[in-house]
């Protein structure tokens, strides 16, 4: 079943299919109650003008013998206050539902007798004059047999008032065989016809929802054609609907064109990390086989620094690995005034100004130095002679700036230099610096820190780098 079941196609077939059905069978319902009340207050009036007829007759005197009670074969009783039946259809042979079940009347009583002594008031409680009628109809169900015929009937119960012959009742009845006739004709016409509609039903909506999901379809295929060929280049195509399957496609592509760019991304920087890994493992292995074969020739500062290179580069690499997996910084309360002071200590020609006071940001200590480690660290490399650091509040934010008085970054590189293994050409020695990763990553730290790291011209004409994060608002009251 889960099998049969199993595509939105069906699904939705079999949803639509029931929820006809179910709304077929409550209009159907519906509609057999209605006409089933219509066809019986119908068989009511007339069996309430039968009675009419008859007891218009007995008050305006007609004898019992010539009372027209065999009309139209309906069954017909006159019944006194004492429940005897006085007159009846002729052809009466039994009858049910009217409360007297008597077919053959009793002779009539004389005028003047004791019944013509009764009380004024009839078994409905109406007060009727001589010759009136009674308003209050009685309307029941139930069975009579007219010459050997058998059927059900609507009775309808008229009280009456005559001069000589007391109150009598007038039960006359009207044949239900029309009712159940047309009843039984819309039951069958509804229990051939709903099948019919609801096969109809199914059968458009499977084809409706075939033409709906062929775009879905087609997404799917080209979805499973990019996965074997590995071509995150291909895109799904996109139907000109406008509707949300448009839109699926739509983002889809999104998302397929934002994969190739990351795998893209991480190819390069695959690429460009085993580049920069090469050269000092080269210059490393070449100093050791050098001094494998002659001890004395052994560069040991040069070791030294290969070895140093390697490990930062390793750590750098390492970070950007976490900070590229999502790695989220600790919330931490640190003094970023303090962290300036102590990344500047002992660095030779780098100022500190305006760092005095304690400045809290939430964040990561250790990333936070890193950062300021690696914007002293670049603005030392281009520096002519001064570096000058400096940390303030600025509204709800706090900057941390570092300024050099060197040549500055050209308006054109300014978001490039941000890029992973980018250095410009006054930057590509090696002995001007690393492998192009410390502003990339103190970019990603910041952007990681819910702040900013921009580049700008600096007053002495180099470069000013100013990392701008949200204050820590909690740390500030309590400073205050």
């Amino acid at each position: 079943m889960s099998r049969l079941f199993g595509s939105v196609r069906a699904r939705a077939t079999l949803a639509a299919t029931l929820v006809v059905a179910v709304a077929l069978v409550a209009a159907g319902t519906a509609v057999l109650l209605s006409l089933r009340s219509n066809l019986l207050g119908e068989a009511g009036t007339q069996a309430e003008r039968s009675a009419r007829e008859v007891a218009t007759e007995l008050a305006v005197g007609t004898p019992y013998a010539d009372l027209s009670l065999d009309v139209d074969d309906r069954p017909v009783q006159v019944v006194d206050d004492d429940g005897v039946l006085i007159a009846a259809s002729e052809d009466l042979e039994r009858i049910s539902g009217t409360g007297v079940d008597a077919v053959k009347p009793r002779p009539a009583a004389s005028p003047g007798g004791e019944d013509d002594d009764a009380d004024d008031d009839d078994d409905s409680g109406e007060s009727l004059e001589p010759g009136e009628i009674g308003g209050r109809i009685t309307v029941s169900d139930g069975s009579a047999t007219i010459d050997g015929d058998t059927e059900d009937y609507r009775f309808a119960a008229v009280p009456v008032k005559t001069d000589d012959r007391g109150t009598l009742t007038v039960y006359a009845g009207a044949p239900l065989s029309a009712e159940h006739g047309a009843v039984n004709t819309a039951l069958t016409v509804m229990l051939i016809g709903f099948p019919l509609l609801l096969a109809v039903v199914a059968w458009v909506t499977w084809l409706v929802t075939r033409r709906a999901l062929r775009p879905v379809e087609g997404i799917r295929r080209e979805m499973a054609a990019i996965t074997a060929s590995e071509d995150l280049a291909r895109r799904v195509p996109v139907p000109g609907t406008h509707d949300e399957v448009a839109r699926l496609a739509s983002t889809t592509n999104e998302t397929l064109a934002a994969l190739e760019s990351s795998v893209e991304r991480q190819r390069g920087f695959v690429a460009d990390a085993s580049h920069e890994l090469r050269s000092p493992i080269a210059s490393l292995r070449t100093q050791l086989e050098v001094a494998a074969a002659h001890p004395e020739l052994l560069d040991l500062d040069g070791a030294v620094a290969d070895t140093v290179r390697l490990q930062r580069l390793a750590a750098d690499l390492l970070l950007l690995a976490r900070l590229d997996a999502g790695e989220r910084p600790a919330e931490a309360r640190v003094d970023l005034a303090a962290l300036a002071r102590e990344a500047a200590e002992g660095r030779a020609g780098v100022s500190v100004r305006g760092a005095e006071d304690p400045v809290s940001v939430a964040g990561s200590r250790g990333q936070l130095g890193r950062v300021l480690a690696n914007l002293l660290d670049n603005a030392q490399r281009h520096a002519r002679s001064a570096v000058e650091v400096s940390v303030r509040r600025d509204g709800d934010a706090v900057v941390a700036a570092v300024a050099d008085d060197g040549d500055g970054v050209p308006a054109a590189d300014r978001e490039r230099i941000f890029e992973r293994f980018v250095r410009l050409d006054a930057a590509r020695s090696r002995d001007d610096g690393g492998a192009g990763l410390g502003l990339a990553i103190a970019r990603d730290v910041a952007v990681r820190h819910g702040g900013t790291l921009t580049v700008h011209d600096a007053p002495a004409g180099g470069a000013l780098f100013e990392l701008r994060l949200p204050g820590d608002r909690a740390g500030t009251a309590r400073d205050m």
